[in-house]
């Protein structure tokens, strides 16, 4: 008769919610490392996290068994409490240039304000393509209806958005501080958008990746 196998002490019965206390645990970890990679940039190690936390390491690998688990996470968390909202609001609202501009807005903040999270992602290989597939579908989405309404210039791709985007992310970089500096650039590129300002553009490339549509294998 072979020997039944136990939980471990600390993990919630089988069809339960977990305990109160794992709960917190799950939550004092993710606010502590969401403040470690922001004071000690992406590379900041697990063992760091843990200690902030309050936490040991294997508690800490319990909820999150890699470093990619813990940014998604941490990602997820801020996007859907940031950009989330904003998004839904997007998609419902009747003036497609006011949503563009609010989507841009709370897309552009978040990756100001989480700069080292999305430094952590890009270096873990953390996709986040669930996100950036809601992101930048809504985003085509409002521009499509800006284009009919006369507000978008009508030879803007869809291709074209996750590149002006990134184009934006890349002044922020260039700040040794948050100062919302991208507001500047955001500013000018809106100006481009509009049909009173549009000159005729060259082809677009095609991207090397979709950013509208999560890998093939599911990976998000």
């Amino acid at each position: 008769m072979h020997d039944q196998v136990m939980p471990p002490a600390d993990s919630p019965p089988r069809g339960r919610a977990p305990r109160a206390d794992a709960a917190r645990n799950a939550e004092r970890i993710l606010e502590s490392a969401r403040l470690a990679f922001a004071q000690d940039g992406p590379q900041v190690r697990l063992e760091e996290i843990a200690k902030r936390a309050g936490v040991g390491v294997a508690t800490l690998y319990r909820h999150y068994p890699r470093k990619e688990d813990l940014i998604t996470a941490i990602f997820n968390w801020q996007y859907e409490e940031k950009v989330g909202p904003v998004v839904r609001r997007a998609r419902t609202d009747d003036d497609p240039w006011r949503a563009l501009v609010m989507l841009l807005e709370a897309g552009l903040e978040m990756a100001e304000q989480e700069a080292n999270i999305f430094a952590a992602a890009k270096e873990t290989g953390s996709l986040l393509a669930g996100l950036a597939s809601e992101f930048f579908g809504t985003i085509a989405t409002v521009v499509q209806r800006g284009q009919e309404a006369g507000l978008v210039r009508a030879d803007l791709d869809a291709d074209d958005l996750p590149r002006l985007v990134f184009m934006l992310v890349s002044t922020i970089r260039l700040t040794p501080e948050p100062s919302g500096g991208w507001r500047r650039y955001l500013a000018l590129m809106l100006d481009a958008l509009r049909p009173a300002a549009a000159t005729d553009l060259p082809p677009a490339p095609k991207l090397w990746f979709s950013p509208y549509h999560p890998p093939a294998d599911g990976c998000s």
